[in-house]
């Protein structure tokens, strides 16, 4: 890298990064909506979700690979790194929910795992638009809104989680109540860290606007 790379802020790099990271997440996310409202094929779903999830992990690697190789910054390097960690994070839960669907064996989903699929999915369509906004702050009310709507459909989650497992404790099957359980949480903790990811945005609308 030459002196002229080194001083000049390479905007661009890191921007294009987070919305090929943003872009992956929410296609992760329409394949575990695929997954659950179609649960055949199984294992290929699961396969794919999976490459998914190393290809975020290259891109997470590559955004801080040039954290550590570029001198001067768009963002805070605090910023580039929690956003990076934040994606990151709801690509390993959306996953993980698809690799213990997979490996609890189960053989049908149901209308709980459906509406926090959803769920997930809307919320990363709304983190993929205020990602794209962030490249050049022109309207932070804009990220704001986003984020505010990504926050609400965290607290819809939590309200299908908590119906979900009050309905799954009703059944006699344990070892059902089990797997099922922790298939919910794992969707819903995937909500979670989409609220994690608005909360970053929203910080760095405020503080470059």
């Amino acid at each position: 890298m030459g002196i002229k790379e080194w001083l000049i802020p390479q905007d661009k790099v890191f921007f294009d990064l987070f919305d090929r990271m943003a872009a992956l997440v929410v296609l992760a996310s329409y394949r575990l909506v695929d997954l659950v409202d179609d649960f055949s094929d199984v294992k290929n779903k699961v396969h794919q979700i999976e490459q998914m999830e190393h290809d975020g992990d290259r891109i997470t690697h590559e955004i801080y690979e040039q954290l550590n190789r570029t001198f001067i910054t768009p963002l805070e390097p605090e910023e580039i790194s929690k956003l990076a960690s934040a994606l990151d994070d709801i690509l390993d839960y959306i996953d993980g929910t698809a690799q213990k669907m997979l490996n609890y064996g189960i053989e049908e989903t149901d209308t709980h795992m459906s509406e926090l699929a959803k769920l997930v999915q809307l919320s990363v369509v709304e983190l993929e638009e205020a990602v794209k906004s962030i490249r050049a702050i022109k309207e932070p009310r804009m990220i704001e809104e986003r984020c505010i709507e990504v926050n609400r459909l965290e607290n819809l989650a939590d309200d299908v989680l908590a119906h979900a497992i009050n309905e799954i404790f009703r059944t006699n099957d344990p070892i059902a109540i089990i797997k099922f359980k922790d298939i919910y949480e794992h969707l819903e903790i995937a909500t979670d860290k989409c609220e994690d990811a608005a909360n970053v945005l929203s910080d760095i609308a405020i503080r470059h606007s």
